[in-house]
């Protein structure tokens, strides 16, 4: 079975053009899926197809160009929609997962009061916690960060133990883009509704790599970005549970949120109408909905068994590393995310050196620099894999961490 899912997805490589090239006359090993995933030829295709045969405005004109995009940027809305099972009137199209807190934190501010509180982790990305931050410090409301358990997920019983009658949201990541954590979510959400707080997920980490069900989490909203799924950038989703479409304000006024508009007033359209304004990235937006097709095809529970086929090989390789460590736990319950840090190189350094060798990884503090000190680190270097990613691959990259390892590698030849 194993060797079928191993076959099976390194044929899926094929449709991935920008994996067949060198980078310093080595065969480009692409791990840094975390920061943005690689795209497929057909949602290439979807998006110079728009372009060559049908590019134009949507929900605005009675012209054929315009209905047939207006019929495809819809069709991504219900493929979305059918990929996290909810309504498609619950999905909402934005720039990106960070856009999209924005928009929920921006609403909360006429609802959160003084002394209000606002719960989070101690592993968010900052767009994950800066927001709650500036909400906190706007309204006299207090910010609390839920600590990690020795697995290094989310302590339940600390977050628990966080929760007053004051307690007004909780916003939590799926997935640690750090740590690879993968936290118990739809028990998060069943704590929320016991004690009727607003829960938000950042999916970003999780979408397209396992299967998402937004009434088996039972949040009241969800995020992610398109180009972390082999979508196209600059485009979001924000998933809303229909009964809080009236807590959420546009974060922008105009065009297409209008409803009716006079000089000195104006109304807005109902539910996701009201929080897309603007000419949105149409093209963009096909190309996340025929993303969606592509994952689907393949299947998000067989994505999801390949990727643990992948944590299981490069920890039984790292556990023979001596000055190198891991910064997460050391099972295979966990996603494909390994930070690692040397005794004495940089995580800079280290990326300089891997990148000689073909190989993209990230070093710095991935934008969670809270819990980057946490980890008593000033930076790690980050190796994030996707379906894409084989064990041939994992193999050079403990070829050189080993050459590293054993002080083969001169860094004054790769920096």
């Amino acid at each position: 079975m194993e060797q079928d899912l191993v076959i099976f997805f390194k044929n899926k490589r094929g449709d991935f053009p920008i994996l067949n090239q060198k980078i310093n006359d080595y065969p480009l090993i692409y791990a840094d899926n975390s920061a943005t995933t690689q795209k497929p030829e057909q949602v290439i295709d979807a998006i110079t197809h728009f372009y060559k045969n049908y590019c134009s405005n949507v929900h605005r004109g009675i012209h054929k160009l315009s209905q047939i995009a207006t019929e495809e940027f819809e069709k991504a809305r219900f493929k979305v929609a059918e990929l996290i099972n909810c309504d498609e009137n619950e999905i909402v199209f934005t720039k990106g997962a960070t856009n999209s807190l924005n928009i929920i934190s921006n609403s909360y501010y006429d609802i959160i009061d003084k002394d209000d509180e606002i719960i989070t982790s101690d592993m968010e990305h900052h767009s994950n916690l800066v927001i709650w931050q500036e909400l906190a410090k706007r309204k006299n409301a207090k910010l609390k960060i839920v600590k990690m358990n020795k697995d290094f997920t989310i302590d339940i019983n600390d977050l628990k133990k966080n929760i007053t009658d004051k307690t007004k949201i909780i916003s939590i990541t799926h997935i640690s883009n750090v740590l690879g954590s993968i936290n118990p979510i739809e028990e998060v959400g069943e704590i929320a509704i016991k004690n009727n707080i607003k829960f938000i997920v950042d999916a970003s980490q999780s979408i397209g790599h396992m299967p998402i069900d937004v009434k088996k989490i039972k949040c009241d909203y969800l995020v992610f970005s398109s180009h972390k799924m082999c979508g196209p950038s600059g485009v979001g989703v924000l998933y809303v549970k229909k009964d809080n479409y009236k807590y959420l304000k546009p974060l922008e006024f105009g065009s297409s949120m209008i409803d009716e508009v006079d000089f000195f007033d104006s109304t807005y359209q109902k539910g996701y109408f009201k929080l897309e304004s603007g000419t949105p990235n149409i093209e963009g937006i096909i190309g996340l909905g025929f993303a969606v097709d592509y994952l689907r095809s393949i299947g998000l529970e067989k994505i999801e068994e390949y990727e643990k086929i992948l944590v299981d090989y490069f920890i039984s390789n790292f556990k023979k590393l001596k000055n190198f460590k891991l910064h997460g736990n050391l099972s295979n319950q966990r996603s494909a995310i390994f930070s690692l840090t040397h005794k004495t190189l940089h995580a800079h350094d280290l990326s300089s050196i891997f990148n000689a060798f073909g190989i993209a990884i990230r070093g710095g503090h991935h934008c969670a620099m809270p819990l980057i000190k946490k980890l008593n680190v000033n930076s790690t270097s980050r190796f994030s894999f996707y379906f894409y990613n084989t064990k041939q691959e994992i193999d050079f990259i403990f070829k050189v961490l080993k050459d590293i390892d054993d002080d083969k590698i001169n860094l004054k030849d790769y920096i």
